[in-house]
């Protein structure tokens, strides 16, 4: 141990839009996903609400107070690790959603269970606009120093061993034969007790917030790990560290992996079952908004598993409005849309926004003056929606054409000024972007300029796309189908 914590420079960098922000280290072991307790049950805390305006605060601005009242992230937070929700507390200070003092506040909560001291110091600075820290954060930091050091030490071995690339080569995937190799060759230097010490110091590197050097090290001990429950709990870091880097391949790896274990361990309870899906699709939004290729895979997991479905309307209503979004923005997607607005219709009661409202209206209610007001909101939601604000523009443009299409549906030939209106556009807008529907094969119409209104050409379905769309959700329900099989069939067994 050769440097300080002052001189170690562990600084992350979030992009989560708006502007960058750095992220340094360093205090006591924080309670997360991958923080197992005796019961083998995974721990996520966030002990503080966010409060939009007290009597000491400042009032937010008119459309911050509208955000406000849809924003979503005290329900989202507790299904986080705390290093997780630091970038939405981040986006939310840039949007002035709430009063600075309120996000500082909440940052010190979280920050007072992980070993980011010096974050901390920061932060308490700017709160209390002072130079001098409470002494018991000088004191946490040198335990800090000191229990970094101790881990360091303890794994030292095993580290040697993993930075010499010729001696990794000589591991296989048997773990058994793993372990029986390293402790006859390098002479009982290495043994269990060196593979747990790998696992507290990936753990602590990761609470100092060292992601990288955490997610190489929790790489490692998986490939060594014989205990299916640590090595289920450090596949829960290796996750969250690669989200807080944004390697969203790796991510995707990372997240289909648990979900397959996830899927197939048997679980003391149903509870912690569901309760782990829930986590893996909270921390799954990270990934599916950021990544460009996988706009449509949190339908995928959401919505074509009935297992997740069912999760989200017992547990998890608010995720609703993710899966809305991104059925909104995937317009291939038609099949399950229909089973989708089936759900919304029926989960009206425990959750609601201007999201899945403006798809009740324009599908269910074909209200489309309601459609138009929630349409408005929906703008102003996605300004204030961390995860989806880069599908901004995407949104409100799809979101138009379902207007468009099923106003048209209704009427062959429309008015150009009455259509206008029911887009939220001015009339030239309107024509203009009506017209680049057209010329983009997204709508089949013509305008007639003499009359101002748009005619509706006869919409004759294709029998092949029929064909098509029918049978394409044919392999994930007989997927569901035979996974029900297996399951029923050792219960069968044992009776």
């Amino acid at each position: 141990f050769k440097k300080t914590i002052s001189e170690i420079p562990i600084r992350r960098r979030f992009t989560f839009p708006g502007k960058q922000r750095d992220y340094s280290s360093e205090s006591n072991p924080s309670l997360t996903p991958f923080t197992l307790n005796p019961s083998g049950q995974f721990l996520c805390l966030f002990p503080f609400p966010l409060q939009t305006t007290t009597a000491a605060t400042v009032t937010p601005a008119p459309k911050s107070a509208t955000m406000a009242t849809y924003d979503l992230t005290p329900r989202i937070a507790p299904n986080l690790d705390r290093h997780l929700v630091f970038p939405l507390l981040e986006f939310l200070q840039e949007q002035q959603m709430y009063p600075d003092e309120e996000i500082l506040k909440a940052k010190i909560e979280l920050l007072n269970k992980t070993n980011m001291v010096d974050y901390a110091m920061d932060i308490h600075k700017s709160l209390y606009h002072t130079e001098d820290v409470p002494q018991d954060m000088i004191e946490r930091r040198v335990e800090v120093v000191a229990r970094l050091k101790s881990l360091e030490e303890g794994a030292a071995p095993l580290v040697a061993f993993l930075q010499n690339p010729s001696a990794v080569q000589e591991l296989r995937a048997d773990k058994q034969y793993n372990l029986q190799m390293l402790n006859d060759r390098y002479q009982k230097q290495i043994g269990p007790d060196q593979i747990e010490a790998l696992y507290q110091y990936a753990k602590f590197q990761f609470e100092c917030g060292n992601y990288s050097g955490a997610a190489d090290y929790l790489y490692q001990y998986r490939a060594l790990c014989t205990n299916s429950e640590r090595s289920l709990s450090a596949l829960w870091g290796k996750l969250a560290a690669e989200v807080l880097m944004q390697n969203w391949v790796v991510a995707v790896e990372e997240l289909n992996r648990l979900k397959e274990i996830i899927d197939s361990k048997s679980f003391s309870s149903p509870l912690n079952q569901v309760q782990s899906r829930i986590w893996l699709m909270h921390w799954s939004l990270f990934i599916f908004f950021n990544h460009d290729n996988d706009k449509t895979q949190i339908i995928d997991l959401f919505n074509q598993d009935n297992r997740y479905l069912n999760a989200i309307q017992t547990s998890a209503p608010h995720l609703l409005r993710y899966l809305a979004t991104a059925f909104i923005v995937n317009k291939r997607r038609r099949s399950q849309f229909k089973d989708f607005i089936r759900v919304i219709q029926q989960e009206q009661h425990s959750y609601k926004d201007p999201i899945t409202e403006f798809l009740a209206c324009v599908f269910v209610n074909y209200d489309f003056d309601g459609a138009q007001k929630k349409m408005k909101e929906c703008e102003e939601i996605e300004d204030g929606n961390g995860s989806t604000m880069p599908l901004r523009d995407e949104f409100m443009k799809n979101a138009r054409l379902f207007i468009l299409e099923t106003y048209c549906r209704i009427h062959q030939r429309i008015d150009m000024g009455v259509l206008a209106e029911k887009l939220n556009m001015d009339y030239e807008e309107a024509e203009r972007w009506i017209v680049k529907r057209i010329r983009n094969s997204e709508l089949d119409a013509k305008i007639d300029t003499e009359t101002g209104t748009v005619i509706m050409e006869p919409n004759h379905p294709n029998v092949y796309e029929q064909l098509i769309e029918h049978t394409k959700s044919l392999s994930g329900r007989t997927y569901k189908l035979a996974s029900q099989l297996m399951e029923q069939s050792p219960a069968q067994a044992a009776r």
